[in-house]
Parts: C-alpha cells; structure tokens; sequence
C-alpha cells in the first residue's frame, strides 16, 4: 500500500498519522510481526491500534495488562465446571480413567483467552496487548512462544498453532523497562504527543469549522502546559473534550478567566490545577500564549 494511501485511509478514520508511523504500521503488516508502541500516557498509541483495526476492516482483540496478570486471563483456562460435569456423566464401568482423562482435555473444555481467541480466529485480527509494562516481567515469558512462533503449547493437549496470523500491537507507558527477548520480537515506535500543527490538524479533523485563533490558542496553551513538570499531562482526548466544550460555548478565543474556569478538563490533579492558576495569574505569562 502507499504511504499517503495509508495516511489518508486512518485519517478518514479519525486518525492523523505522520510518516513514521504510518511506515512502521507497513512494515508491521509486511512482516508479520508485532509492533511495540512506547510513549507517555495519553499520546494516541491505544487509540492507533483502534484505527489500525477499522482500517484493516479486522475485529479488535484487546488484552489489558495489569499487575498479576497471568496465563489464564491472557492465554487460556479450562472450564473446570464443564470438565467436572462431563466426568459426572460418564459411564464408569464402559469408560477407563485413562479414556476420561484424555477426553476433559479436548479443546471443548478451553475457555479462550485474547491471546487464544486471537491466533484461533479463521480471519486475521488486530490483538492489542495493552499498557505491557503494568505486567510483571514474568508475563513476558508468557508471549514469547506467540508472537514469534504464533502457537501456543498446552501441556495437556500440544501446541495449538495459530489458524490466521493477528496484527499485533503492544503499547507502554515506559514504567519500567521490557525485556531485550519481548523487543527482539517486534518492531519499534516511539509515539510523543503531537507537535503543535499536527495537533491543530487533529483538531480540525474533529472540529472542521474550529475558529483558527481559537486552534492555535489551544494547541499552544497545551503545549505549554506539557511543558510544566506536572503528575499528569493532558491526553490528546481530554484537548478534544476541551475544545468540545469551548465549541458549545461558542468560544471564539481564549481568556485567563475562560481556561481557570474549564482547567479541569485538562488536568486531574489538585497539585496541577493550582500550580497552573497560579502561572495564569502571571500577566506575561499567559499574554506570551494568548498572542502567539
């Protein structure tokens, strides 16, 4: 496919890409092999692997990671009610244990989990391994066999190898490192928050009559405040829940008062909210966003 083909295909979708990483989802695809997505919270890397779906016209398998996170959330589980149930409803003088036995792990009795579900699916999906680095590092092991090999071993029954290859995208906050093993199987992105036309162009795909004093006013004010040590930076999501709000209001440019009154769509944090009052409080500071 061609890159500007690609572009204009996640844009019609909601989605303004830049050629990176409209690259890099080729190269994905051209390889099968799975993309590893890194960057702050809120920069549109869960968002990319929605649109990447609807693109491709594939369902959307997502796994979200957490603390704990194991095999049978991830992978699989057997139904232990449904295994107890057919054991009860066998014949013991017609049926040896051994026969039994091997009959409760017949892949009837396996609930599927995203990672199954995914390599089982007779149409190719896009698998969504979300937030990895909320995992423990032991989970990684867990992926290995999958994304290189696309199987999966289970010691009861044998290896299940996968039906249709999944887009795979895995996305991290960067909360800890993943290992060199999980990396040496994907391919890399690094996606940051959006430079500041690229965010107006995110707005305007959102808000196509979007006053232009009032988008520029927007995306430098945000950029300004991601440059702020704070606990949390807006996501591109909460600018264009602000700006939603600043539309019905039929705001056509900003003031101090305006952003005080409306700063708690951006940010969510007591600490932050008034750390940036009290900047907005500064004449020069916010007259150096308001005429930019």
């Amino acid at each position: 496919m061609e890159l500007e083909q690609l572009k204009q295909g996640l844009s019609q979708k909601g989605y303004i890409a830049d050629d990176t990483t409209a690259q890099v989802l080729q190269y994905s695809l051209l390889l099968n092999k799975p993309l590893l997505i890194e960057g702050p919270a809120g920069a549109g890397k869960t968002e990319l692997a929605k649109v990447w779906s609807q693109y491709l016209d594939r369902n959307l398998i997502r796994l979200q990671c957490y603390e704990g996170i194991d095999e049978s959330k991830a992978l699989y589980e057997w139904n232990y009610h449904k295994q107890l149930l057919y054991i009860q409803t066998q014949n013991s003088d017609q049926k040896t244990w051994s026969h039994t036995s091997k009959s409760i792990y017949a892949r009837e009795f396996l609930s599927e989990r995203p990672l199954l579900r995914a390599i089982n699916s007779e149409k190719p999906s896009v698998l969504l391994i979300d937030e990895i680095d909320k995992s423990d590092e032991e989970f990684e092991s867990f992926l290995l066999e999958i994304l290189s090999d696309w199987q999966i071993t289970i010691p009861e029954s044998g290896t299940i190898a996968a039906a249709s290859i999944p887009s795979v995208i895995l996305t991290s906050n960067n909360t800890r490192n993943i290992s060199n093993a999980l990396r040496r199987r994907c391919l890399y992105l690094y996606l940051d928050y959006p430079n500041e036309q690229r965010e107006l162009d995110i707005l305007r795909l959102h808000f196509p009559a979007l006053n232009v004093t009032l988008g520029k006013q927007v995306v430098t004010f945000v950029r300004s405040l991601r440059l702020e040590k704070l606990k949390k930076h807006p996501s591109i999501s909460e600018v264009i829940d602000w700006v939603s709000i600043l539309d019905h209001m039929g705001i056509e440019e900003l003031s101090a008062d305006l952003i005080i009154n409306t700063l708690n769509i951006l940010l969510k944090f007591k600490d932050d909210c008034e750390k940036i009052i009290d900047k907005m409080q500064q004449k020069d500071w916010f007259s150096g966003i308001s005429n930019s």
